[in-house]
């Protein structure tokens, strides 16, 4: 197949075929995680954020690749997931900044837009290291820039970018020594391969797969059980996020939630001038949480306000309403509490449309005397641990961890449901801690965010207890921050192969002791390994020792452990809380 030119036609078929490889494969990716934990999960992480974007790009239809670029950028964007995911968003981001004045792309610029998306990745890791997804990806473009001077047919240029972001990601295990001691290659570089293949295999063939071409949900994909080990399950990300009731029914003043389309070009109004700024004004005076996104043929609205009729007269002004949404929140916030909820879940706002820079849509924000000072987010799996959150005041718990991270929309949303001036986000996991800061990013217009880089539960949990409420921010960020540096987090978990790292022979089936982010003991026997794990972590011994339970934890092992602490360190404080949370059996925090 021969193309001088890639307009939006094709190019949202390179992204269907490419979302397709990538799914078949992402088991593959998963396995290639450095630890042989069970919770391997880029793959899953990169699938579910390429799901996002193909769901919004087959809500497109165009044919100049600008649009087509930008819708997909967008849904990745919003969807993304993890430290690749974000990478990935990012990649695409910066290919649909520069594509977005062109209907198509000859080779030279099909080149530059790949050169742009690096650029864009780059800018949005704090420190890139290489070896990763990054270098694939760099390397790819700069061998796409220079090829693309030597041949005026995009198939040929995507089959070099192929090969050489094929060649590069070999290269990873040179790059990074871990790599090397385990045997695999970056798992987020071999994510991208994945979609670039599939880029190719459109290009040479024309078709796209059924199932792609349906639109088949792209399906989570899990590391594999272990024999004799349980398999947790994962969080739905579907499941609605909960903050706790901070409001009466009746102080719900706007209290109707509306959502549709004005579409401009039907009605008694073509050629009547919209002033989106007025608009904004008119709809305000009975109305809060304002989202207006308009272009050429169609205004997007959502509002909440106490006169619906008003705001659907104002609305006729402009052209034809569609697909009209109005829901009443005090009804529903009174079905909540009668069944038990502690609080109400976000509005799925434009649920059915392509999701837009929140830089965009500058929502509206309740004035500053009806906002609290501070509001938390945190990131928890268990729920013992989202109990433990909530006593210290977090606000809303997402659920997530190492696997079935919370995207950028969801930490955009749940910051939406916290009536707050200033928002503190504790990840708990350093492969969340990317889509965090995007969402801070995002959200800057907004509100003032703070992401404090927890990158464990333990560490989010003396972040939530170092925050004072009668301190300023400044000095809050800093107290958390300063929490987070003094704890020391182990893990105890099963692995999932066969491994050597850093002399210790690891055997699929035992279990593994993980310190910060280094394994450092191994044993078959859970105990044993938490034990190992243990001494390693106590220094002085006269430390504070928390126990996290997980889900499939003994109280008899949990016994065991205690009384071994109480003999050994008889001046520790010991403390057991039951954590749920699932693959760990034990979370240890240690602080001096």
């Amino acid at each position: 197949m021969s193309n001088r030119s890639l307009n939006g036609t094709d190019f949202t078929a390179m992204v269907l075929a490419g979302a397709e490889q990538l799914q078949q494969h992402a088991e593959h990716v998963n396995s290639l995680n450095v630890f042989p934990v069970p919770d391997g999960d880029t793959g899953t992480n990169m699938n579910l954020t390429m799901s996002a974007g193909v769901t919004e790009i087959k809500r497109g239809d165009s044919s100049s690749i600008g649009v087509m670029s930008g819708i997909l950028s967008k849904g990745l964007l919003m969807g993304a997931r993890g430290n690749s995911g974000v990478i990935l968003s990012q990649l695409f981001r910066g290919f649909s900044r520069y594509a977005a004045p062109y209907e198509e792309l000859n080779t030279l610029q099909f080149a530059s837009a790949l050169q742009s998306g690096v650029d864009a990745a780059y800018k949005a890791v704090v420190k890139p290291v290489e070896g990763t997804i990054l270098t694939v990806a760099k390397e790819a473009a700069k061998h796409a820039v220079f090829f693309s001077r030597r041949t005026n047919d995009i198939t040929e240029l995507m089959e070099e970018v192929l090969a050489k972001a094929k060649e590069t990601l070999a290269m990873t295990q040179d790059m990074l020594p871990v790599l090397k001691q385990v045997g695999v290659v970056d798992s987020g570089g071999q994510g991208l391969v994945y979609i670039y293949e599939g880029f190719m295999q459109y290009l040479e063939s024309g078709l796209v797969t059924a199932t792609a071409a349906k639109g088949d949900k792209v399906r989570p994909v899990f590391a594999p059980q272990v024999a004799g080990r349980p398999t947790a399950v994962a969080p739905s990300p579907d499941a609605p996020i909960s903050a706790q009731a901070k409001l009466e029914t009746e102080d719900i003043e706007f209290l109707y939630d509306m959502e549709f389309f004005i579409n401009r070009q039907l009605g008694g109004a073509q050629g009547t001038a919209f002033d989106e700024e007025v608009f904004r004004k008119a709809l305000s005076v009975d109305g809060d949480s304002i989202i207006v996104i308009s272009d050429d043929d169609v205004i997007k609205v959502h509002v909440h306000s106490k006169a619906p009729g008003e705001v659907l007269n104002l609305a006729l002004r402009y052209g034809e309403i569609t697909q009209i949404r109005i829901l009443n929140m005090r009804e529903q916030h009174r079905d909540l509490l009668s069944a038990g909820m502690d609080g109400a879940p976000e509005p799925e706002w434009f649920a059915e449309i392509p999701a837009e820079p929140v830089r965009e849509e500058e929502p509206s924000v309740p004035p500053a005397h009806e906002l609290a000072p501070f509001g938390f987010i945190a990131v928890a799996s268990g729920e013992g641990i989202a109990d433990i959150f909530r006593s210290l005041g977090v606000d809303v718990v997402l659920s997530g961890g190492q696997t079935m991270n919370p995207s950028t929309e969801d930490f955009v949303n749940a910051a939406r449901s916290i009536a707050a001036q200033h928002i503190f986000i504790l990840p708990n996991n350093s492969n969340i801690i990317l889509a965090a800061e995007q969402a801070r990013e995002l959200l800057e217009m907004e509100r003032l965010v703070s992401v404090i880089p927890s990158k464990t539960i333990p560490q989010g949990i003396a972040a939530a207890f170092a925050f004072q409420e009668e301190e300023a921010f400044e000095t809050n960020q800093d107290n958390m921050r300063e929490a987070v540096s003094r704890v020391k987090s182990g893990q105890v978990t099963y692995a999932v192969r066969d491994t050597t790292l850093d002399d210790l022979h690891i055997r699929a089936g035992h279990y593994i002791g993980i310190q910060d982010s280094k394994i450092v003991a191994t044993e078959e026997e859970l105990v044993a390994t938490s034990r190992l794990l243990l001494t390693k972590m106590l220094v002085n011994g006269d430390e504070i020792v928390t126990i996290l339970t997980g889900s499939d934890a003994k109280q008899e092992d949990t016994d065991q452990l205690v009384a071994w602490l109480e003999e050994h360190y008889s001046d520790a404080e010991v403390e057991v809380h039951e954590g749920g949370q699932p693959i760990y059996p034990y979370l240890f925090s240690v602080e001096s």
